[in-house]
């Protein structure tokens, strides 16, 4: 008796067996679901951050050269060929994702005989079609971005410490810059830098000692005749060329104002030699253009920053959108948020820039049944010609999903 009594109660019954296995995989489930929403909660704080960098990387680098937008420019802007009435004016162009468009741009109430320091760009970036969201195309407008161009001159190499041509002097302190010279000939303007005042390699009036002017930058020459920009054609040693051609359509031009023509003491009658030019003065100008591009690597989206017509530079992935408004001091209406210029103002009175960055993660995140993407946006407000105040990221917003 006492035998069949313990093999009787020496192990489990088949019932306390799959209790126990019931219990089992409960636990076993629970755990792995914790688990597994730790790791999706893990990836979605590291895509959050990599976003947040992203976000913040592309809007510093847009609020500093926004913040420099005017530094050096004239009031109103540079002037740039014109004939009136300005339907008689070939506009220059203007960098876009995928080729050119052209100052001003489109829907522009007039034409314009200058670039302004900040040219608004309201649709003309691409339409952003997200892997999870509605297609981009014009029936969305709020997919349709934007884009901005600025200008400010670049004052670290001093290249407008002298005169091109200064006239020689007999003060030893001065001497002027006798083997300057500027020369215009057919549609070619040639200006030759006098070492002794401006080295175009190496001088001490750079604050980095060096002075590298490459081809496709952009020269603004000023006289007591005038202004006028030019794109540098050809760098050999002390002599800069500007042949007709040129992407921008700002060289060889004979428009009646806006040329190097009307810097000429006679104009277009002096004949174009080294005597035609009064001192002339020769400043690097950046211009600067924020766009958004959708073509170059899909199916990422990068934030494009390009300098004159030079090699886009990308400074941020995976946007999804860039918008623009301004806000015109004009001592009437004063009007703000505005995606363009608005009739009665000029882009001279802007005085703020409000900009809008939005961006989603490089990758979805599984949460429950659903892949959904992690987004973040900035929103901040940059003042114009001034280094003192700046609003950082007035707002942000970070969401998952749409």
């Amino acid at each position: 008796m006492n035998s069949a009594q313990t093999r009787k109660t020496a192990g489990f019954t088949l019932i306390e067996l799959m209790i126990s296995m019931g219990v089992t995989l409960v636990l076993l489930g629970a755990a792995v679901a914790a688990f597994r929403s730790a790791q999706q909660t893990n990836q979605m704080v590291t895509l959050g951050s990599d976003l947040s960098e992203n976000l913040r990387a592309g809007m510093n680098m847009m609020q500093l050269d926004i913040q420099q937008a005017g530094t050096g420019i004239p009031t109103g802007g540079i002037p740039i060929p014109f004939t009136s009435p300005c339907g008689t004016t070939l506009p220059i162009n203007r960098p876009k994702l995928g080729g050119t468009t052209t100052f001003p741009y489109p829907g522009a109430l007039t034409c314009e005989s200058s670039i302004p320091a900040v040219e608004p760009g309201s649709e003309l970036g691409p339409a952003i079609t997200a892997p999870d969201a509605i297609s981009g195309t014009p029936s969305n407008p709020n997919s349709i971005t934007d884009e901005i161009t600025v200008l400010y001159a670049d004052n670290s190499v001093g290249l407008d410490s002298k005169p091109v041509n200064q006239p020689p002097t007999a003060n030893p302190a001065n001497a002027g810059c006798p083997n300057g010279s500027m020369k215009y000939a057919g549609t070619t303007l040639t200006v030759t830098f006098d070492v002794n005042c401006v080295n175009l390699t190496n001088t001490s009036s750079s604050s980095n000692g060096l002075i590298t002017i490459n081809p496709g930058d952009l020269i603004a020459f000023q006289n007591a005749n005038g202004t006028a920009l030019l794109w540098v054609t050809n760098v050999s040693g002390q002599v800069l060329t500007f042949q007709k051609g040129d992407p921008f359509d700002l060289n060889g031009r004979t428009d009646n104002a806006g040329t190097i023509i009307q810097l000429e003491t006679g104009g277009a009658s002096c004949g174009g030699g080294a005597s035609c030019f009064p001192p002339t003065l020769a400043t690097r100008i950046w211009m600067i253009s924020y766009y958004l591009d959708n073509i170059t690597a899909p199916p990422y989206t990068r934030l494009i920053r390009q300098v004159n017509m030079n090699a886009p530079t990308p400074v941020g992935e995976t946007l999804e959108n860039l918008q623009f408004t301004y806000n015109f001091v004009d001592g009437v209406n004063n009007p703000s948020n505005q995606v363009s210029v608005p009739a009665g103002d000029s882009e001279s009175n802007i005085r703020s820039v409000n900009v809008y960055l939005a961006a989603r993660a490089s990758q979805p995140v599984q949460v429950g049944n659903n892949m959904i993407y992690a987004r973040s946006n900035l929103m901040s407000q940059v003042s114009l010609r001034s280094l003192a105040y700046v609003n950082n990221y007035t707002g942000v917003n970070t969401t998952v999903g749409n």
